[in-house]
């Protein structure tokens, strides 16, 4: 053992001769300035669009009463919405995408169809199983209430009645009208 100790005692002392804490911060100030730069180089990004824009194509249901592009936070059924949408992420406003399960826990909402003028109830479940989308985050607060009610809340993970509390995106499923009042 005395070798070893004997051989890093010679090893501390020759770098002690030829150095000086001058040095020793230069060296640590380089390192630092060039572990800040590192995420300056061109690497290849994960988030970044696929070639060729990368948009999601426009998805309209087909229907004249449910008008909008299904892909866009502005679609109307997502008035309450807050996370990624299904219909980016290989599913639909109603659907989960493959390989997800639908949250039976859920936020409601009431948003307004532009094509008839009528308020509907929606319901916000979370598609849990998998890791996050990542694609088309929408979050509009316009019918959000603040946590005295969550049942209304769109600020939590609702993936809790699930077998996997990971959170994949959401949807926006009609449950029926509102009453006017």
């Amino acid at each position: 053992m005395s070798e070893i100790d004997g051989l890093a005692e010679r090893l501390s002392r020759s770098i002690a001769r030829r150095s000086s804490r001058r040095g020793l911060l230069r060296f640590i100030g380089a390192a630092l300035t060039g572990a800040a730069a590192i995420p300056l180089l061109p690497v290849s990004r994960a988030a970044e669009p696929a070639p060729g824009g990368g948009a999601m194509p426009p998805q309209a249901s087909g229907n004249p009463q449910d008008p909008g592009d299904q892909t866009q936070c502005d679609y109307w059924r997502y008035c309450a919405i807050d996370g990624f949408l299904c219909s980016c992420c290989g599913g639909g406003p109603n659907s989960c995408p493959p390989g997800t399960e639908m949250s039976p826990i859920t936020w409601i909402g009431t948003c307004q169809n532009p094509a008839d003028g009528r308020s509907y109830i929606i319901s916000y479940n979370d598609c849990c199983g998998k890791s996050s989308c990542g694609r088309c985050l929408c979050n509009r607060n316009e019918a959000d209430r603040p946590m005295v009610r969550p049942q209304s809340n769109n600020d939590i993970n609702w993936c809790l009645g699930t077998s996997s509390s990971v959170y994949n995106c959401s949807t926006a499923v009609i449950l029926g009208t509102a009453l006017e009042g």
